[in-house]
């Protein structure tokens, strides 16, 4: 590691939430693993969390969820009007959070700052503005890390914030080093606000394949309601508009085969209507269509009903079928993740996929925003060849380690820091 850095080991990973299996929480898990191994110390500030209490500080106002932090989101992003008193309320919060920063970073003799997404989507406004106003006050070391920006949500795009967007979604501070997990974020990024960022993939563990299922997850399949002679097609993703499921449902109408469609994740932060269409739609289509977020959770346990609660890296091993038909992603970690354990997939051709990963060579079943009669008969003979799925997954395996590896993120990450 470079010199600078000898005597200055300790990091601070800031959020709104490190828990559970979100994208934001598993890829920082991953960055703490390297620098870890690299003699890292790494703490933790948001407002949920689920990392060891002696290396954490939890505020519930970092939290996008506080109810005062839910009320400047929708006067600023629903109602579209905000008044001197929800600015009031928004200075308040933000001096509030600045001063637990500086406690946090006082309490762990922090060096480094790693901010991960808080800088990035203004779903909490007072955490990023605080952010951005702690790191020019003091001029520590900081990374933000960005995984999907304001402007790629139609939502953000017609608010009353402007004023604080612009200063710290992502701020333009000479501190700041930003890293993006793909090339077309980082072209608009420069575009709109001329900061140049580095750019670092999403990764997984490619140099350790996954061990197969152990006697706990053995029975996952009866578990969920699949039986012997069904086929599991996995849609591994939270029930939101832009996860595209109508497609999975019609593919699975379509193919004409004892099927089950099993959605891992519930709607989460986005509402519930579109859980709510989803299902009628699974019933006019006449699909099966299976919702298990009450049985995987990021880690083992049981439910109330004392069921078995499985991790979702229990359930891919046996998933016969993978569909990812997202409209809009900021990298598309379930495409990994099905790489990771050697299954066929769908993918929509959404934007990241078709600009960074395509190009690398993978193979996949794609769609460009319909299921075709070509679609339905590739994903069959999926299904029906063992040998033409091994051939695929064996092609994305390889590509994957070489691209998308740890391996790749550490040598990334220690150019950044030594930076």
């Amino acid at each position: 590691m470079h010199t600078s850095f000898e005597n200055k080991k300790r990091v601070g990973f800031v959020s709104t939430r490190f828990f559970g299996t979100d994208g934001v929480s598993l890829e920082t898990a991953k960055w703490a693993d390297i620098l870890e191994a690299e003699g890292f110390q790494c703490y933790y500030f948001a407002g949920e969390l689920d990392r060891p209490p002696e290396v954490s500080y939890l505020l519930p106002e970092a939290h996008f969820k506080d109810p005062d932090v839910r009320k400047t989101y929708r006067q600023c992003f629903d109602n579209r009007l905000r008044t001197p008193k929800s600015t009031a309320r928004i200075h308040s919060l933000t001096r509030l959070i600045k001063k637990h920063l500086y406690k946090f970073v006082e309490k762990f003799r922090i060096d480094l700052l790693i901010v991960e997404n808080a800088l990035t989507i203004p779903l909490n406004l007072p955490l990023g503005i605080a952010l951005a106003e702690f790191v020019m006050e003091t001029g520590i070391a900081t990374i933000a890390h960005h995984h999907d920006f304001f402007w790629e949500r139609q939502h953000f795009l017609s608010n009353a914030a402007w004023d604080y967007i612009s200063m710290a979604f992502p701020p333009n501070l000479p501190p700041i080093r930003h890293v993006v997990i793909n090339s077309s974020a980082d072209n608009q990024l420069s575009l709109r606000t001329g900061i140049s960022a580095t750019v670092i993939p999403n990764v997984m563990d490619f140099e350790t394949p996954p061990p197969p299922p152990d006697e706990y997850a053995s029975d996952v399949r009866q578990a969920l309601g699949i039986q012997d002679d069904e086929y599991m097609i996995l849609q591994p993703t939270r029930v939101v508009k832009r996860k595209g499921i109508e497609h999975a449902i019609e593919l699975v109408r379509l193919l004409k085969k004892k099927a089950k469609l099993v959605i891992s994740h519930a709607s989460g932060d986005e509402g519930h209507e579109y859980e709510k269409h989803i299902k009628r739609f699974s019933k006019r289509m006449n699909v099966e269509t299976v919702f298990v977020a009450d049985r995987i959770n990021y880690q083992r346990g049981l439910t109330e009903k004392g069921e078995k609660i499985y991790t979702l890296f229990d359930v891919y091993p046996h998933a016969d079928f993978i569909t990812y038909p997202s409209t809009i992603e900021g990298f598309g970690n379930a495409f990994l993740e099905a790489v990771y354990f050697r299954k066929p997939v769908l993918i929509n051709l959404y934007s990241i996929y078709a600009y960074d990963i395509k190009p690398k060579g993978f193979k996949a079943v794609e769609i460009d925003g319909y299921v075709t009669e070509e679609t339905v008969r590739d994903v069959r003979r999926l299904l029906e060849k063992p040998e033409l799925r091994e051939e695929m997954t064996e092609t994305n395996y390889k590509i994957a380690s070489r691209y998308y590896s740890m391996a790749v993120l550490k040598k990334k990450l220690k150019s950044l820091l030594t930076d």
